[in-house]
C-alpha cells in the first residue's frame, strides 16, 4: 500500500517533540531526556510511559509532523514483551522516529533491529537510531553511574547530529545492527521478595508497570512479574530484594563480561 504521508521540506521542524519511553529502573529515561531535550528547540517534551498498566495507548495517535522518541531497555539482547505490546498499540500515522535501545554494557544484540521493525509495523517512520548505556538494573555494579558526563556529552552531539539530518530534509531509513526475533522475548523469571524492613506502603504494588504484585500480601506473582527490578528502585525502605545467591553469581558472572567500558553508537 503506497504512503500518502507528506514530505518534510528542508528546513521545517517542530519546537518540540514527543517520546515514548519504557524506563522502570529509570535508566533509560535519562538518555532518552538528554537525547529528546537537545532535540527540540524549546525543550518542550510530551513523554507517553509505557510503563503505566492502566496507559490508554490504544488511543494514543502521532502525527506526520511529529518527532519522535522511542526508548527502550535491552533485556537480553530483545526489546521488553510489555513495551513491545504496548507499542504496537500506539499509531505511528507516518510520526518521524529516533529509536533507542539502553543496556546495562553487555550487548545490545537484536534490541534495536527489533524495535524497528515495531515501530515499522506501528507506521512510524524510522530517521535514526541510537545505542546507549545505562546501569545495569540487576547488577547495579555493572555500568554504575552512566550514563555519566561523557555520555551526556557524546549524546549531546548525537542529537544535533540528527538534527541536521531532520532539517535537511533527509529521511532515510538507517541500518541497524541485529536480526529480527521469530520468537517471542522470554522472561527472566526472577521475581524480587519482600524483607522485614517493609512497612506495607504498597508503592511497589501501584508502580508495578504489570501489576504483578498483589496489593494486599505484596508478593509478585512469578508468571506476571518481567524481572524489571521496578519495585526494587522504587521501594522507600529498601526492602525488596532479588535471591542474594542468584545476584551474586549474576553480578560477578555480568563483572566479567562487562570489564571493557562500552560506548554509545548512533546510526543515521
Amino acid at each position: 500500500m503506497e504512503n500518502t504521508y507528506s514530505e518534510h521540506k528542508p528546513g521545517k521542524f517542530p519546537a518540540g517533540c514527543k517520546a515514548i519511553i519504557f524506563s522502570p529502573t529509570g535508566g533509560t529515561k535519562k538518555d532518552a531526556d538528554i537525547l529528546s531535550k537537545r532535540l527540540t528547540e524549546n525543550g518542550d517534551v510530551q513523554e507517553i510511559d509505557l510503563c503505566d498498566p492502566r496507559g490508554s495507548y490504544v488511543k494514543a495517535a502521532m502525527s506526520s509532523d511529529d518527532i519522535v522518541l522511542i526508548a527502550v531497555p535491552s533485556y537480553g539482547g530483545r526489546v521488553p514483551e510489555t513495551a513491545a505490546a504496548r507499542l504496537s498499540q500506539i499509531k505511528g500515522n507516518g510520526a518521524r522516529a529516533v529509536l533507542v535501545c539502553v543496556y546495562g554494557n553487555r550487548a545490545y544484540d537484536n534490541t534495536l533491529a527489533e524495535l524497528q521493525d515495531i515501530a515499522q509495523k506501528s507506521s512510524f517512520r524510522v530517521v535514526a537510531a541510537v545505542a546507549a548505556l545505562a546501569e545495569h538494573s540487576i547488577a547495579r555494579q555493572v555500568a554504575a553511574g552512566r550514563p555519566d558526563a561523557a555520555d551526556e556529552e557524546c549524546l549531546q552531539k548525537m542529537a544535533d547530529k540528527i538534527r541536521e539530518k531532520l532539517i535537511s530534509g533527509d529521511e532515510s531509513v538507517p541500518t541497524v545492527p541485529g536480526s529480527v526475533p521469530e520468537k517471542s522475548g522470554m522472561s527472566m523469571g526472577m521475581a524480587p521478595g519482600t524483607t522485614e524492613n517493609c512497612t506495607k506502603c504498597g508503592l511497589c504494588a501501584g508502580k508495578c508497570p504489570v501489576s504483578a504484585i498483589d496489593a494486599q500480601t505484596l508478593e509478585a506473582d512469578k508468571k506476571k512479574c518481567i524481572s524489571c527490578m521496578r519495585c526494587i528502585s522504587v521501594c522507600p525502605q529498601k526492602a525488596r530484594k532479588l535471591n542474594v545467591v542468584i545476584t551474586s553469581l549474576g553480578g560477578v558472572a555480568l563483572g566479567v563480561l562487562c570489564k571493557k567500558r562500552k560506548e554509545c553508537e548512533f546510526f543515521l
